[in-house]
């Protein structure tokens, strides 16, 4: 038996009333006021520290008792888990060392050690504190690490999942219509932008030869939204039609469209139009 086991049998017997001196000493310091819940958790968790204290230091050289390191953990988990601060946890160390080293300090002296040993008992527990600090610190960041790794998980996985349905509007709203041979309608739906343009283009022209498309339909009554640079993008889509010997009509251009067309400085002139898609298949006729 080592000169320190009386002083951890001692922690060991008197660990509830000497973790009730502590953080009582505590809140009177820094004149704190807890609800008695609150109080009766503390008096758990610093009896609890108390003897792991005692266990320390009768183990040999600076090793560290498991049950230090499972807190620690368990400490760093709980903190990421609930998105808290790690200062929250650190910043309560300084009063815990604080107060655990003058109690133990006292025991010591109680139980005759010597300055040396008592010297060398607080080393010891110093060293189990800033290790449980450093191995709660680890724990937050790897807790942590594995919050932000899911989240952008899910993060992926809905966009992925947004990127499938407007992939899958798309394809619904600009579908090739055949109405008898050689003429088909593509009608436009809801609002115009980039990915639907650049679906338009990549899935929708491409299919227009295959179907034996002679004469298409653009009918523009289901559009929302109109603005110059939806419109230049059709009329790219009118010339590519053009090249490849299909003819192409627009339909369905409302009063408003129209007003806002002209304001925007969007001239269809060129282009034949129609009030309705069965006017434009009657004139075709």
């Amino acid at each position: 038996m080592n000169s320190f086991s009386p002083v951890a049998k001692y922690l060991n017997e008197h660990a509830n009333s000497l973790s009730i001196k502590i953080v009582d000493d505590i809140l009177q310091r820094l004149e704190l006021e807890f609800s008695k819940e609150e109080i009766e958790y503390y008096y758990s968790v610093y009896t609890e520290f108390i003897l792991l204290a005692a266990e320390g230091i009768t183990l040999n050289g600076y090793e560290v008792p498991q049950g230090f390191m499972k807190i620690s953990k368990e400490n760093g988990d709980r903190q990421a888990a609930l998105k808290g601060k790690i200062s929250s946890i650190i910043g309560r160390y300084p009063q815990i060392r604080l107060g655990l080293i003058e109690q133990i300090t006292k025991v010591s002296i109680e139980h005759g050690l010597s300055t040396e040993e008592s010297v060398a008992v607080n080393k010891r527990v110093n060293f189990m504190l800033d290790t449980t600090v450093t191995e709660t610190i680890l724990a937050f960041e790897r807790q942590t690490d594995r919050i932000i790794d899911e989240r952008e998980r899910e993060i992926n996985e809905k966009q992925r999942e947004i990127n499938e349905k407007q992939r899958a509007i798309n394809e619904l709203s600009a579908p090739i219509v055949p109405i008898q041979d050689g003429i088909a309608v593509l009608p436009l739906i809801g609002h115009i932008d980039y990915d639907r343009v650049t679906h338009i283009f990549n899935k929708v022209v491409p299919d227009i030869p295959r179907l034996k498309v002679k004469y298409l339909i653009i009918d523009f009554s289901g559009i929302l939204i109109i603005d110059a640079y939806v419109a230049s993008q059709l009329f790219n889509l009118y010339d590519v039609l053009r090249l490849l010997g299909i003819k192409t009509a627009f339909t369905g251009i409302r009063s408003d469209l129209a007003t806002k067309s002209i304001k925007e400085g969007i001239d269809f002139s060129s282009v034949k139009t129609y009030s309705t898609v069965l006017q434009a298949i009657r004139d075709i006729k």
